[in-house]
């Protein structure tokens, strides 16, 4: 998918950041990182070892608790199946697509080009993470290949870590999993904090200001990395990029595709290919998201976002046939979270029928004052993030932990699931499950590019460290 231009020395401090922190974190995660399916599986077994080693539990009763949860997140993991559905059928529409193609005429040199595609990562990564991270990779892509047609040789598998910058920063947007959940009613941990609104979370002072700063600094950090000209490879323009998701193209779809020809003048041709239908869809849906926030004000919830997410999807492919064709497309990067869920529902029900959550918020408050509470639970949900890859599986079980630690010294319940999001999109860096929609698009390999966005998490652990810790004594 990309090729070298030639061999060369690179300078000193390419070398030590970029060659060798950067090559030893690509090769610790190839060799230590499996498939996120299989971290489910080991943190299972590591919980149900814990739990009969520390409690009082019998094996056949953390049998009985792990399947007890396995099903009690149902609706929680279509809620995140559909955030990254809806937002990938956005990013892939039309009207997105020409944005970004006059998007990526603009770069005049190789960092202007990484600096654009971070910026675009960054703010679609703010308004949804499903967003973000395709047109993330979209546009490194397109990007890179415009600069290569005008003789601007981009470095492409650093692009593509820069376009992957939206998974480190979503937590602080609108999309974050664990303040839109705690945002909405009914959520499994209703009976211990009630609501938190999101002016308690992610539009605080000190969260906008962290949001900004990364926005401010990891473009140019991504663009310090870049090696000498004599040492970038570059995208392959000839052929065409394969769609994400996609097996085949819409024409072989199968069983899931309409068979009948758009402009064969049938009933149900016209019937498929009419904007009328959409439209009917699109402004009753815009009418009732209007309705909400004028009677609510800025009260966003996770089915908010993604009805609206649908809502602009369908205005973005205009008839019901596209939007369909689409949804095709995007579905198979959902697999994961479908198959993930159940397990992590499992393991929050060993921790919660045990008692393993009371002996870690115990563990925790132990070494933690109010002061530096926020900042070990960032820790503490960057490591957890490495085992269970999704935010809102990692918050369903390691939440309550977090919550009852927060509790037990006073510390902000609110700021406590800020600092799960900063810890919880921090390790995204090392994370490959999230990293499968970009190299989809990319058609590049997660070690090509893990060694970029390791360098990278140094800068993104101080800027959250400070945003969730010292800016809040300010703001």
């Amino acid at each position: 998918m990309y090729r070298s231009v030639s061999g060369g020395q690179v300078g000193l401090w390419e070398e030590i950041i970029l060659y060798t922190m950067g090559a030893a974190c690509s090769g610790f995660a190839r060799k230590y990182i499996p498939n996120p399916f299989i971290f489910a599986i080991i943190l299972t077994i590591v919980t149900a070892i814990l739990a009969v080693l520390l409690t009082p539990t019998t094996p056949a009763e953390v049998v009985g608790q792990w399947y007890g949860g396995f099903w009690n997140l149902l609706t929680f993991a279509m809620q995140m199946t559909v955030i990254l559905l809806f937002g990938y059928v956005l990013a892939s529409s039309p009207p997105v697509g020409r944005a970004i193609d006059k998007v990526a005429k603009l770069p005049k040199t190789p960092s202007q080009a990484i600096v654009t595609v971070t910026l675009l990562a960054v703010v679609f990564g703010a308004l949804s993470w499903g967003l973000g991270l395709i047109i993330g990779a979209i546009s490194a892509r397109r990007i890179c290949e415009s600069c290569l047609r005008r003789g601007i040789k981009v470095h492409y598998p650093l692009a593509a870590a820069a376009g992957f910058s939206g998974l480190i920063i979503f937590n602080c947007g609108l999309s974050a999993s664990a303040p839109l959940l705690v945002n909405t009613a009914g959520h499994f941990m209703m009976d211990e904090i009630g609501l938190i609104p999101l002016d308690q979370t992610i539009l605080t002072g000190f969260n906008i200001v962290t949001l900004i700063a990364y926005g401010l600094i990891i473009p140019f950090v991504y663009a310090a990395m870049q090696p000498k000209e004599a040492d970038r490879m570059l995208v392959e323009i000839e052929g065409t990029p394969r769609s994400l998701g996609a097996a085949a193209s819409s024409d072989a779809l199968g069983g899931n595709a309409s068979l009948v020809n758009p402009h064969d003048g049938t009933f149900a041709a016209k019937m498929e290919n009419s904007q009328i239908l959409s439209w009917i869809v699109v402004l009753t849906g815009m009418g009732y998201i209007l309705w909400h926030f004028a009677t609510n004000g800025f009260d966003l919830n996770l089915n908010l976002v993604n009805f609206t997410l649908l809502i602009l999807g369908m205005a973005a492919h205009r008839t019901p046939i596209a939007y369909v064709r689409a949804v095709d497309e995007a579905i198979g990067a959902c697999g994961q979270v479908v198959l993930q869920f159940p397990f992590y529902a499992g393991i929050m029900g060993i921790m919660a029928g045990s008692g393993l959550i009371a002996i870690f918020a115990s563990g925790l408050v132990s070494i933690s004052n109010e002061l530096t509470f926020p900042f070990l639970a960032m820790i503490s949900a960057a490591v957890v993030n490495l085992f269970v890859p999704s935010a809102g599986g990692q918050w369903a079980v390691q939440g309550p932990i977090l919550i009852e630690a927060a509790q037990q010294i006073n510390a902000n319940i609110a700021q406590t699931v800020i600092a799960f999001g900063y810890g919880d999109q921090l390790t995204n860096g090392l994370q490959p499950m999230w990293m499968l929609p970009l190299l989809g698009v990319t058609r590049l390999r997660a070690g090509d590019i893990l060694g970029y966005t390791a360098v990278m998490m140094i800068f993104a652990t101080v800027i959250f460290g400070i945003g969730v810790t010292l800016v809040p004594l300010f703001l």
